[in-house]
């Protein structure tokens, strides 16, 4: 499995770098948006090669803060990312912006439109793609998040308050083997404890993103803390799937549930025994269940025969 080299995607002056996986490069759009603070290099590698077997043309990106993106400038006291996600505001950048962000890498892609697939703060950003630019998402999946539209104190109702004492506790990290230390902790709390822990997969992620990542609280507040001021998400329309562990450490099921109560027809998949990650036995039920949802929802004019 080979990537492409790595470019940048411009949002007015934040670069936002993104590749994308030569293996079914011909296939349908999707574009993965990965969670808070870390890089593209957090998506599991048999994930996105089951992706492009299933017929989608994978890409991948660093959110702004995060990977090698543009980092903003630190304009707030250094603090933990929960408590900017409890004061529900940021003064850097806004929600919006981050929207926008994916949409400028679909841009610097020449897509037109595509298939969003979003992790934890990845799905957030994901949902709030399809409510400012439902022209440009096909469909959405949002695994292991927060409803959109749910911020500030409201979203500690289903956060799990004892694995946040958890996070409080990992300790700074400094130098290279204590970023790599953290990084593993990190990965263990969010790991699903319905299937094996892969110690491999982790510290490939980790060591791809040692200098980023978790290290950078800063950056996590700035995220976290991106206010937004759009569409509830009871006014999204675009065809959706969630899911959610019914095992995750940090977000409760209710997360989910609540993301999909609001979507109309939205289908809500609970995933028993799995945690704040995508263990590689649940690769191909995830993508067969994002594959359906393509397949449900493409135009009348796809199923036409080719004409070449």
């Amino acid at each position: 499995m080979t990537w492409t080299e790595r470019r940048f995607a411009h949002n007015g002056a934040v670069e936002l770098a993104h590749d994308r996986l030569q293996q079914g490069a011909d296939g349908e759009p999707l574009l993965l948006v990965m969670g808070l603070g870390v890089s593209r290099q957090w998506w599991p590698e048999e994930l996105c090669a089951a992706f492009a077997d299933a017929g989608f043309a994978v890409a991948r990106y660093d959110q702004r803060d995060a990977g090698e993106s543009t980092r903003l400038p630190k304009r707030a006291a250094r603090g933990n990312p929960f408590a900017a996600l409890a004061a529900g505001r940021g003064a850097t950048y806004t929600a919006e912006d981050m929207a926008d962000d994916a949409v400028a890498v679909m841009d610097a892609l020449g897509w037109e439109s595509a298939h969003l697939f979003g992790h934890s703060l990845g799905g957030v950003v994901a949902q709030r793609v399809a409510l400012r630019h439902p022209d440009r998402v096909r469909t959405l999946t949002s695994s292991a998040a927060l409803p959109s539209d749910v911020g500030g104190l409201g979203a500690f109702r289903h956060l799990r308050i004892g694995t946040l004492a958890r996070f409080v506790r990992v300790k700074p990290a400094r130098g290279r083997e204590q970023r790599i230390a953290a990084g593993l902790a990190v990965a263990r709390l969010c790991a699903s404890p319905g299937y094996p822990f892969d110690e491999a997969e982790a510290l490939r992620r980790i060591t791809a993103d040692v200098d980023t990542g978790i290290a950078d609280q800063d950056a996590q507040s700035r995220q976290i803390g991106a206010a937004w001021h759009g569409p509830p998400l009871a006014e999204l329309r675009v065809p959706a799937l969630v899911l959610h562990g019914t095992d995750d450490p940090l977000l409760k099921p209710s997360a989910g549930r609540a993301t999909a109560a609001a979507i109309r027809d939205a289908r809500l998949v609970l995933q028993p025994g799995v945690g704040h990650d995508i263990p590689r036995e649940r690769h191909g039920a995830v993508v067969a269940e994002v594959r359906a949802l393509a397949d449900r929802d493409r135009p009348a004019a796809c199923d036409e025969p080719p004409t070449w």
